[in-house]
């Protein structure tokens, strides 16, 4: 039994950084800091009981279609989400350089 995509329009108060932000349906992450929390099971579906906060990790994709890895600081699961338009183009410039450091 296959699942789907369930869209759900929330906006949110960032629990990294404290940033307000509008919800499109489609928003997974803070545009400021990128950082998420880990609410669902399947996108969009808010089954996750963890709730832990989730740290952008890496980035890859190519120009215009980057993808950004979360990692769950509370239980360790990982879950690459796009990058949205408005997503802080300095922030995913620096996850890049951090994470070629550590390679």
């Amino acid at each position: 039994m296959g699942r789907r995509f369930q869209r759900t329009v929330e906006d949110f108060i960032c629990k990294q950084c404290g940033f307000p932000v509008q919800g499109t349906g489609y928003t997974n992450h803070c545009p400021r800091c990128l950082w998420s929390l880990h609410v669902d099971v399947m996108p969009g579906d808010r089954q996750a009981e963890c709730g832990g906060l989730m740290a952008p990790v890496a980035v890859a994709g190519p120009a215009g279609h980057y993808r950004i890895l979360h990692h769950c600081q509370n239980c360790g699961v990982e879950k690459w989400n796009q990058a949205a338009p408005k997503d802080d183009f300095e922030q995913l410039l620096a996850i890049a350089q951090l994470q070629r450091k550590q390679s």
